[in-house]
């Protein structure tokens, strides 16, 4: 029996690990699970030729075992709309809609190939592709040199995390579940604050620059500096991030799950197709990603003027909103549930995933392409940055969570929002922002 389980000594205690943790799963997998649907096989089943049937069981698992399935009719719209010349915005507005049912559909993928490489090598594949479509995103931008779609788009997925759906899962779970008092881990909050907190450090310092400095030309080439060297501290942080969560502090990240979805949690630990298949859909699912993802870059400045929307609140708000409504939804369902635990890692964890590793990973990217991209934020998103992480400290720092919390970190990104909707940047009124000069209060992270 022993031999099939997985065990952890902690204190000198033998503890046995959770479900989910043996095959790798994190609350972003478990949160995206709570939107998929069990596939009735009793149609392909009928098939008689192996190869026809493997095949058309693994294309409904992909693509029909999720609630979001209908979803997946934009991506040839957007498609035809992009080469019939129906209109940038219906482009853009198409390829979003796209996004959604592909992100949880990379984590699917991601889920099965950790039932065949374990624990350790599942978790890293997680960690690295929970964010994939921000990530593609950010690559793509740097090689249009469109910098700020990327820095804005960047931000607004950590405050979405932080404030849209953290403030949203402790809003309707304190709702529905008022009668009962909703408790939470403090230990994985606090590592994820303080590793915000990091990333925060770095964002500061290069602003400093720019009120500290003399000459322009100066204070630029120290910030750039300054910037890459700190994103290397950031991608180290990270790493180690890694190794707390999947090696050393394993038993702070496992989501426990209640007696009602023990039936769920035994079907979810078998895998329901094939490594290879799963690798091979995964790879055809990033590159509609990618395809998705530059559609979206290349119109996001046409839907702005069509739509009278700044390029700005489209990237902070827009963007990250449609992108990750999948996982986002995931949180709250499982909020309803009372189980904090997992909306927790959902929202702080891809917070802190942005901030240490998609950031400093897209600085380095530039880096490579020849594209200055520093650590500089303007001091409006400097500050929105600050005070989203302080306020979600302050709301975490004892353990419980009622309704109320909720609803101040709801309040805080509606007037977050509000301030981008009315603000116009120069990435606004020079046309993409391209030719802008330091100390125009371009963000710069």
């Amino acid at each position: 029996m022993a031999s099939h389980e997985a065990w952890l000594l902690e204190n000198g205690n033998i503890k046995l690990l959770s479900k989910e943790m043996k095959h790798g799963r994190t609350a972003h997998n478990m949160s995206s699970s709570s939107l998929r649907k069990k596939s009735d096989r009793s149609l392909v089943s009928k098939v008689r030729v192996g190869f026809l049937r493997a095949f058309l069981a693994n294309l409904q698992e992909v693509l029909l075992g999720t609630k979001l399935s209908v979803l997946f009719f934009a991506i040839p719209l957007a498609i035809v709309a992009k080469y019939r010349n129906y209109g940038s915005p219906w482009v853009f507005a198409l390829s979003l809609v796209g996004l959604t049912p592909l992100a949880e559909r990379v984590s699917f993928l991601t889920e099965q190939i950790a039932f065949y490489t374990g624990p350790t090598v599942g978790g890293l594949l997680n960690a690295t592709c929970g964010n994939a479509t921000e990530l593609i995103i950010s690559i793509l931008a740097l090689t249009q040199n469109k910098v700020d779609v990327v820095k804005y788009s960047l931000l607004g997925s950590i405050l979405s995390n932080l404030l849209l759906v953290l403030g949203t899962s402790l809003f309707c779970g304190g709702i529905a579940n008022m009668s009962k008092e909703q408790n939470f881990d403090r230990k994985q909050a606090d590592v994820n604050s303080m590793l915000l907190l990091l990333g925060l450090l770095c964002h500061l310092l290069p602003l400093m620059f720019t009120f500290a400095g003399t000459s322009p030309e100066l204070t630029a080439v120290g910030k750039l500096q300054l910037s890459r060297a700190s994103c290397i501290v950031m991608l180290i942080a990270y790493v180690a991030y890694l190794v707390f969560q999947l090696w050393t502090h394993r038993q702070f990240f496992e989501a426990e799950e209640g007696d009602e979805d023990d039936d769920v949690a035994s079907e979810d630990e078998t895998p329901v197709i094939g490594f290879w298949s799963g690798f091979a859909w995964l790879v055809l699912m990033t590159g509609v990603v990618a395809l998705l993802s530059e559609y979206v870059v290349a119109t996001i400045e046409a839907a702005s003027d069509s739509w009278g929307l700044s390029v700005s609140f489209i990237s902070v708000i827009l963007l990250p909103i449609v992108g990750n409504a999948a996982e986002h939804a995931g949180a709250i369902i499982f909020a309803f549930k009372n189980k904090l635990d997992i909306s927790l890692g959902v929202a702080l964890g891809s917070a802190t995933q942005i901030s240490l590793f998609v950031v400093p990973l897209s600085v380095v990217v530039a880096w490579i392409i020849g594209i200055d991209m520093d650590l500089d934020l303007n001091l409006l998103e400097t500050s929105s940055l600050a005070l989203s992480i302080l306020v979600t400290a302050f709301t975490l720092q004892d353990g419980t969570s009622h309704y109320m919390k909720g609803l101040v970190l709801l309040l805080c990104y509606v007037v977050i929002g509000a301030c981008f909707f009315v603000f116009r940047s120069p990435l606004d009124s020079n046309d993409l922002g391209l030719k802008a000069s330091p100390g125009q209060g371009i963000m710069s992270i």
